[in-house]
């Protein structure tokens, strides 16, 4: 934490590395002086609509665009979200459920960032720790250090295709803890779970007696073998907590359309002063714009598998490339292919590079000299590792990896191995 003095007393900012941080400080580093003539290609942030082969349906443009001429839709939603909105985000999660979900379970957040403060506000108490991956989602730790939450670690296995550690989870885990976390695809991984996999977490929770946070932020992003199953599937065993948004599989990220949903069939967040607590929350908080959910139950019903399926015909597509480009770098390797949401970590040899000290030195030099932004892997746990965002056209894609051949190239101890 830094400290600060406001009237007199001293108020802490916690230091949480943010991707959007480092990102902003690598763009700051590229000098343009020197770089003008070279365009700089991202490959840091998840953020598809950048590229031009990434857009949103017709039909959710169209929805927004009928709710906004309404003239229906421009005062005050309720603060948990349209009537309207919250049914049919039930009705479009209960089709992958072995139970139905009630509009009373969905809760209409600002993008799923604020679903992840609503779930950790929910939970925190003093003395109170929360179970979180690494790597993982550096906005987990930075709420939570905001909430006086304790955060504990526990590893994805990336010989196991970064599937979690249950045996760390349960020596973690004491009568303090209220949650564990788990981002089902994978960010920063692109791994994508097995149904074997989430019910042995799920029966792990149970028998810790906390609950499980699911972000399914890149739900149904899935393109490898394993398919995308959520989290709630297993709700019987263990209450979840899903959160979720249009973001990413609507390729909207800026409308911030999120959901915090309960998924408990057996009704522990149906408890009257459950419910109620949440309710008060919602009330201090501001919802996504009104038209922008009156759009929701059009664009969930209407939207043409056609357009899922090119989505992911493009991310497998690009995730190749990725993987294939990077085989050519002897100090990059991939030990897990991705086979989900738009992000891979690849790991970085130092050995064989000279004077580069550390992941974030690479990437640092890597901006300066190539004009191409990777997140260094520090940022979501993992030193000396890199997150490359592969959710690009595939035209920039090359241009980038290739640049980042030619970095790695001039910094080889070996440069006849590159």
């Amino acid at each position: 934490m830094e400290n600060g003095a406001v009237n007199g007393y001293e108020m802490e900012t916690p230091k949480n590395i943010t991707i959007k941080g480092i990102l902003s400080l690598l763009m700051e580093s590229i000098d343009d002086d020197k770089n003008h003539s070279r365009s700089v290609i991202s490959l840091g942030m998840g953020d598809p609509t950048a590229h031009s082969c990434f857009h949103t349906t017709h039909v959710a443009q169209e929805a927004v665009v009928d709710a906004l001429q309404s003239d229906k839709f421009n005062g005050y939603a309720p603060t948990v979200g349209l009537p309207q909105t919250r049914r049919a985000i039930a009705e479009y999660l209960s089709c992958d459920l072995p139970y139905k979900l009630s509009s009373d379970d969905v809760f209409i957040t600002s993008g799923c960032t604020q679903a992840i403060d609503v779930a950790l506000t929910m939970l925190a108490r003093p003395g109170a720790n929360i179970l979180l991956p690494r790597p993982g989602f550096p906005i987990y730790e930075l709420c939570a250090a905001f909430r006086s939450l304790e955060v504990r670690h526990f590893d994805l296995l990336p010989e196991k295709g970064f599937e979690a550690d249950l045996d760390a989870i349960a020596a973690l885990a004491d009568q303090n803890t209220v949650a564990l976390v788990i981002i089902n695809p994978g960010n920063p991984c692109g791994n994508v779970y097995s149904y074997q996999h989430l019910k042995k977490i799920a029966e792990t929770a149970e028998k810790l007696k906390i609950l499980v946070i699911a972000d399914e932020v890149y739900g149904h992003l899935a393109f490898g073998h394993n398919p995308f199953v959520p989290m709630g599937s297993f709700g019987s065993i263990v209450p979840v907590l899903t959160l979720g948004s249009l973001s990413k599989r609507w390729m909207v990220p800026g409308w911030r359309l999120g959901w915090f949903v309960t998924s408990d069939p057996s009704g522990m967040f149906r408890n009257p002063k459950v419910v109620k607590r949440i309710k008060k929350y919602f009330d201090i908080l501001g919802g996504p714009a009104t038209f922008i959910q009156a759009a929701v139950p059009r664009i969930l019903e209407q939207t043409d598998e056609v357009f899922f399926k090119r989505t992911i015909k493009i991310l497998k597509q690009t995730s190749d490339i990725c993987c294939d480009r990077i085989k050519e770098i002897p100090c990059i390797s991939c030990p897990h292919k991705p086979e989900g949401s738009m992000a891979v970590m690849m790991k970085l040899n130092l050995l064989l590079l000279e004077d580069i000290s550390d992941d974030i030195d690479f990437c640092f030099k890597l901006a300066r000299e190539e004009s191409v932004i990777i997140l260094p892997g520090t940022a979501v746990g993992l030193k000396n590792w890199l997150r490359i965002t592969f959710a690009a056209d595939p035209v920039s894609l090359e241009e980038a990896l290739g640049r980042v051949k030619s970095f790695c190239q001039r910094h080889s101890k070996q440069r006849e191995r590159c």
